[in-house]
């Protein structure tokens, strides 16, 4: 049977119009293809709103970059200027790191940096590190267990320890390094040492060990023989066994304590801003005679020069545990002198260039009038430091000797 199309003729308005008729079957496909359409049309729209979706999340995430760049620029120049602050000072660089945001005021925050960010004076983490402060004491624990000593011997966990910093001169900063870096080696190594005053002394022997045998000034080269009788009785009462200290012994003989570069080590820095300085006439030690010399007061040490211009000091006299007085002297007026129940730990350059420790009980010096020789007594008394360490090093060793 098949489909007839009817043409029907109009009027409107006067007009003849024709209009066609559909049948059933073109009805249903004429039906069908409107609801195609406007399927078609539906998912038109539903790409155009994606695609406006799309472009918008697009949008958002290339302003989200432009701000991170922005955001990590600006972080980078804040940590370049807080390297620089650091780097001249240690506390300053951190107070300003903390006032941008870059760290939070904690002991592990602050170990973090200090271990693991470049271009760090090494002699300013030392410094700030050796501060008998509780919260810098914190960050010294923090900055120790940092590094993983598990499985190393004492030496290499030591080369480890000492390449991230620059070990300070002061004794009593020395000996809470080496405590903390002794607590932290036995715990990440236990059976190693029967306890850690046994691993400080050592290891504290190890770093002297590697300064007589380095140092080109020291002339007396400690011998295996001696390391290892400087090590007896230390392990409760009992010796450590011969093999290890001479394992240990040859290691610091043939691979030294790598000292970290730090441009900030020139003895410019040292004497830049002193306590004070000026003439003074010195007595000399083998042949009395009196020598005029540039001395500058600085750090709780004492250094004198042949002249305002020389570079490196002619010798350097250590103010610890020391003390000044007038000595009044017919031939010599305006006198005064520093001394010591003992020798005095003091160091001069010899004729042929070389660092000679000095063997003086006394340093006897002369100001121009009494004004200026009190005011050089009144400096010297206040710079003099009570250094109880090695009276503390003794005390340990004692301990460490002793059978639990």
């Amino acid at each position: 049977m098949t489909e007839t199309v009817t043409v029907v003729t109009t009027a409107v308005n006067g007009d003849s119009q024709r209009v066609l008729e559909l049948g059933d079957k073109d009805k249903r496909l004429l039906e069908h293809i409107h609801k195609l359409k406007a399927k078609l049309e539906k998912e038109i729209q539903d790409l155009k709103n994606d695609i406006s979706e799309l472009t918008k999340d697009m949008e958002v995430l290339e302003a989200s970059f432009i701000e991170s760049d922005n955001k990590n620029s600006a972080r980078a120049s804040e940590l370049h200027i807080g390297r620089k602050k650091f780097n001249m000072s240690a506390q300053k660089g951190i107070d300003y790191l903390e006032s941008v945001g870059l760290f939070n005021h904690t002991c592990e925050d602050i170990a973090q940096f200090l271990c693991n960010t470049e271009g760090l004076s090494k002699i300013q983490i030392g410094e700030y590190l050796g501060e008998n402060k509780e919260f810098n004491l914190k960050v010294l624990n923090e900055f120790v267990r940092i590094h993983v000593f598990s499985n190393l011997s004492l030496v290499d966990a030591l080369r480890q320890l000492l390449a991230s910093f620059r070990l300070p001169g002061e004794a009593q900063k020395i000996d809470r390094m080496m405590e903390c870096f002794a607590q932290h080696y036995c715990n990440s190594n236990p059976g190693v040492f029967t306890n850690t005053d046994t691993c400080y002394v050592v290891s504290f022997s190890l770093i002297m060990l590697n300064t007589t045998l380095h140092n080109p000034s020291v002339k007396e080269k400690t011998t295996l023989e001696q390391f290892i009788s400087m090590n007896r009785g230390i392990n409760n009462g009992g010796d450590l066994p011969r093999e290890l200290l001479v394992t240990l012994f040859e290691d610091i003989k043939s691979k030294p304590f790598k000292i970290p570069e730090d441009d900030g080590s020139d003895l410019t820095y040292t004497f830049f801003n002193p306590d004070r300085e000026g003439w003074l006439v010195k007595e000399g030690g083998n042949y009395k005679s009196w020598r005029r010399r540039w001395f500058i007061l600085t750090d709780n040490c004492l250094y004198y020069f042949r002249n305002t211009t020389d570079k490196e000091p002619r010798g350097i006299i250590p103010l610890e545990n020391l003390n000044v007085r007038d000595c009044p002297d017919s031939k010599r007026p305006f006198c005064f002198e520093i001394f010591s129940s003992g020798v005095i730990k003091a160091c001069k350059t010899d004729s042929d260039g070389r660092v000679v420790e000095g063997n003086h009980s006394v340093y006897r010096m002369a100001a121009s009038n009494v004004a200026e020789k009190d005011e050089w007594m009144k400096s010297i008394q206040a710079s003099i430091s009570n250094d109880p360490f090695y009276e503390k090093l003794r005390a340990r060793k004692k301990k460490a000797s002793n059978v639990s």
